[in-house]
């Protein structure tokens, strides 16, 4: 496929199948629209498992039509790792694929998504693109284990759509037999039609007949001021759209739950992805 000058959408992946978890109607549709779309594959999981996951990563970004970065050295990110240390790797990979690939949209988790890598990932993202003062490409942020405060963009979808993630996740065999994540992009997507429109554009909305909805947060930062999205459903022939004039550099700044608590179950233990 020859995609036009400029139109390449980044998106960075704490783990293995967050590509096709995380925001994967969303970029299928920008796909579909003639965008490039880059998987950045943060890490690749516990050392053990790295062989098998990145097998898995290759078939499932095959199937959805996303091209795939796989760094020389994988972060480290699990939760006994140096994150200190993983956090200046992240943003190296962060600010040098920037660079590389000029992308129009940077697409990840935020950075209050409870999981540690993602949460990782994002604040490194966010401080490297934060030094892009006149440069930065709109930030689109999903929420898998944490949920937004805000949503801007909705991608309204149908039961094809649906089955090609489906179709493209199945391929992380491994993960889907410790936690079946079919069901919750099922689940969200379903529910997202219902609560999607009201949380786009305010209690009240109509929320038609769309079957799945899935929805993302923008941050656009403008002369050094991190600043909302403007609410509206996605055109991916036209996806972008100038920000309100809220400004959220304090959320995006401010120490999340994790940090202040740690992570879900931290007292007994926790597996990570």
């Amino acid at each position: 496929m020859c995609h036009r000058m400029g139109r390449t959408v980044l998106h960075l992946a704490p783990h293995p199948d967050d590509e096709l978890i995380g925001a994967p109607a969303t970029l299928m549709a920008l796909r579909d629209a003639d965008y490039r779309i880059v998987n950045v594959a943060c890490s690749l999981g516990r050392r053990e498992q790295r062989s098998r996951r990145e097998a898995e990563l290759r078939e499932a970004c095959r199937r959805a039509g996303f091209e795939l970065i796989i760094p020389e050295h994988p972060v480290a990110i699990s939760k006994d790792d140096d994150h200190a240390e993983a956090y200046e790797q992240l943003a190296a990979l962060a600010r040098t694929t920037i660079e590389q690939l000029e992308p129009e949209i940077v697409v990840s988790p935020s950075p209050h998504d409870r999981q540690y890598g993602h949460e990782l990932v994002a604040r490194a993202l966010r401080d490297t693109l934060s030094e892009r003062v006149d440069s930065a490409p709109p930030w689109w942020m999903w929420g898998l284990w944490g949920l937004l405060p805000f949503t801007t963009i909705g991608t309204a979808f149908q039961r094809p759509r649906l089955e090609e993630i489906l179709t493209a996740l199945e391929a992380h065999t491994g993960e889907l037999k410790r936690n079946d994540y079919r069901r919750f992009v099922r689940g969200r997507a379903e529910m997202n039609a219902s609560v999607g429109p009201e949380l786009l554009f305010g209690f009240g909305a109509s929320a038609g007949a769309t079957a799945y909805v899935e929805l993302v947060g923008e941050a656009v930062l403008v002369k050094g001021r991190w600043l909302l999205g403007r609410s509206r459903w996605l055109e991916p022939d036209a996806p972008l759209a100038d920000p309100s004039e809220t400004e959220i550099g304090d959320w995006l700044y401010a120490e999340s739950v994790t940090q202040r608590f740690g992570p879900p179950g931290a007292e007994g233990g926790q597996q990570d992805e």
